[in-house]
């Protein structure tokens, strides 16, 4: 399995070079942000483990740009930040998982791991629901050929209801995928954020696509409502 590690942080960089290569993948490096970049687009890869604090361009940056050109490489961040604030902004922009450092070693393999089983499914340039429209990649959604401005919270929220259109989703799936798996805030703030979608994708074009089934979860309709 091809790694590519990029992480300026030259003694570790090293280290998870040979520990890596131990376990059987065939790792790459680079050290700064325009270098993973460039490699990351060049080459083909299993999984990519990314830095966060990076030069000349931040790991956020690098995994915003790889989404956007449609490479859904499974993308592990890490970070020596290690507030629910910042694991939730590396998966907003588009990485599968998120450590924190100093992190475990064991954890790291069991968590590529894992990414590699689930691998990198071809994802759908635009999804769509009747009149309204996501794209994954601009971070964009229209309804009836009008553009919407979400948050980054709220396209995750959206995306991930568009995914599985007609699906009764619980609260904790959406806080799962969306926030974080280990997240353990108040389930409410899925409630909150599902009332913001509606009042942007749904009231003013007198709409009801996102339905909200009592003692279960939400469901956004896929004909759009």
């Amino acid at each position: 399995m091809r790694v590519l590690v990029v992480e300026d942080e030259r003694g570790l960089a090293r280290a998870l070079h040979r520990g890596l290569s131990a376990e059987g993948f065939s790792v790459e490096l680079a050290h700064d942000g325009l270098d993973g970049l460039h490699l990351a687009r060049e080459n083909t890869y299993d999984v990519i483990v990314l830095d966060i604090m990076l030069p000349s361009l931040s790991g956020y940056r690098i995994c915003q740009t790889l989404r956007a050109e449609g490479n859904w490489v499974p993308i592990l961040m890490l970070s020596a930040k290690d507030g629910e604030y910042d694991q939730a902004d590396g998966l907003d922009v588009g990485a599968d998982d998120y450590l924190t450092k100093p992190f475990s070693y064991v954890v790291l393999v069991a968590r590529l791991r894992a990414l590699l089983r689930r691998g990198a499914p071809a994802r759908p340039a635009v999804l769509t629901a009747g009149d309204l429209e996501l794209d994954p990649g601009a971070k964009t959604v229209r309804r009836g050929g009008a553009e919407i401005t979400l948050t980054p919270r709220e396209f995750g929220v959206l995306e991930f209801l568009m995914r599985r259109a007609d699906e009764v989703v619980s609260k904790r799936d959406i806080l799962e995928h969306v926030w974080d798996a280990h997240y353990d805030g108040d389930p409410n703030v899925v409630e909150v954020y599902v009332g913001y979608l509606r009042r942007k994708i749904d009231t003013p074009f007198g709409r009801a696509a996102l339905q909200t089934v009592r003692g279960a979860g939400y469901r956004l309709s896929g004909d759009g409502g």
